[in-house]
């Protein structure tokens, strides 16, 4: 039998390609493009795109249905996503769906939503290497990489990074300035699993890199549904014979 090719949906605010000449240069069809074009040639996965400008950000509920991983990029427009829709893309990861938030996603409403925490952070811009350390070769997020990492320039993004602790930490980062930064983490939220992944600030081609590639595919690998089943809390009757009531 053939296997179900997994679903992706790719989201992006796509507001910085629009208006930043400099980053319009590096992703003229956007963020979301490029990540869709390289899921797409990977091995059973196929991949849409969907923006925040478009009627409910391309994210209805047909397309949530239809999506078993959804992949987030936000930045200066974290406040213009509706409530509605974070309730709506909320319920579809307790159902199973796979969430990945990728670099300043970090501030979006849905993972704020499913951390529970301010999830602020120390960063700074000067164009500096960033290594990512590989703190768990044996898992699937990690596959087919090695020790480390390097990007030769990236924005910093250090600690205190005000999340929960990852149910599993995979990458740690070191900056050239000094600080270091828990840059992959993998969560469980209901039936779903969530990974943020830091790399990914715009005016860098990060997305052209062939690990944070990797990484992303071998991500959505892992956050791919094992069930969808709603969170449910039913009157249930008994399994065993129960004495009748005095």
């Amino acid at each position: 039998m053939l296997k179900k090719k997994i679903r992706v949906t790719v989201w992006n605010e796509f507001r910085h390609e629009k208006s930043d000449a400099a980053v319009k240069k590096i992703y003229p069809d956007g963020i979301h493009a490029v990540i869709a074009a390289h899921l797409n040639k990977q091995e059973g996965i196929i991949a849409g795109t969907a923006v925040l400008d478009q009627p409910e950000h391309g994210l209805t509920r047909e397309t949530l249905t239809g999506t078993d991983v959804l992949t987030w990029w936000g930045h200066i427009a974290h406040s213009e996503v509706s409530d509605e829709i974070v309730n709506r893309v909320q319920e579809r990861v307790l159902e199973g769906m796979g969430l990945i938030i990728l670099h300043s996603g970090h501030h979006s409403k849905i993972f704020k939503r499913l951390m529970g925490t301010t999830c602020n952070l120390r960063w700074r811009e000067a164009n500096e290497k960033e290594r990512l350390w590989n703190v768990e070769p044996g898992h699937p997020v990690t596959d087919g990489l090695g020790d480390y990492f390097e990007l030769p320039h990236e924005e910093m993004y250090g600690e205190r990074f005000d999340i929960p602790n990852p149910d599993k930490l995979v990458f740690i980062s070191w900056f050239e300035g000094g600080e270091v930064f828990r840059s992959g983490c993998c969560y469980e939220r209901g039936h779903g699993r969530i990974f943020y992944f830091q790399p990914g600030h715009e005016t860098y081609p990060i997305y052209y890199d062939t690990n944070v590639m990797q990484v992303i595919t071998n991500a959505v690998r892992w956050a791919a549904p094992r069930i969808i089943k709603k969170i449910e809390t039913p009157n249930s009757p008994p399994i065993e014979n129960l004495p009748s009531p005095a």
